[in-house]
């Protein structure tokens, strides 16, 4: 049953839009198979080390100044990849985010996998503490652990 549809006795509808029916988890949700969607998709996320498995760090960088977006996105991988190899992070390099600009603004990201941990996380706050010191007036940056959205 999805969201409220049916109640008790009540029969419910759920109309799906989509690009793509013949998607594994449509055709899933389509027959109710909810062991099959769970066995595939917990197998996939174990093989490509995603969450529960281990956890993505995305750091985004935005703003209007191009150079110092730059700049900064590589500034902070330098700092991250450095800092975090010991613990077994993976660190991406910076690159434009999926969308690349919102409202003018020049939006990169730089994505790491891996186990966060207390030390990890006292590493991230004290690399991005050391950027927040180069006093850039125009560059905002946003930590997210395990997003719900990777755009």
């Amino acid at each position: 049953m999805l969201g409220r549809a049916g109640r008790e006795n009540l029969s419910g509808k759920v109309i799906i839009q989509t690009y793509n029916p013949n998607n594994f988890a449509i055709e899933c949700s389509k027959e109710q198979n909810y062991d099959l969607f769970y066995n595939t998709e917990i197998n996939l996320r174990k093989q490509l080390k995603y969450p529960p498995f281990c956890d993505i760090i995305v750091i985004g960088i935005s703003g209007e100044n191009e150079k110092e977006i730059i700049s900064s996105s590589n500034y902070i991988y330098n700092l991250l990849n450095k800092n975090l190899e010991k613990y077994q992070i993976k660190v991406f390099h910076a690159m434009p985010a999926p969308i690349d600009r919102i409202q003018n603004k020049l939006r990169w990201r730089i994505i790491a996998k891996g186990n966060v941990t207390k030390d990890v996380t006292i590493i991230i706050n004290k690399c991005l503490q050391n950027i927040y010191e180069k006093n850039l007036k125009y560059t905002n940056i946003y930590v997210d652990i395990n997003p719900n959205n990777m755009i």
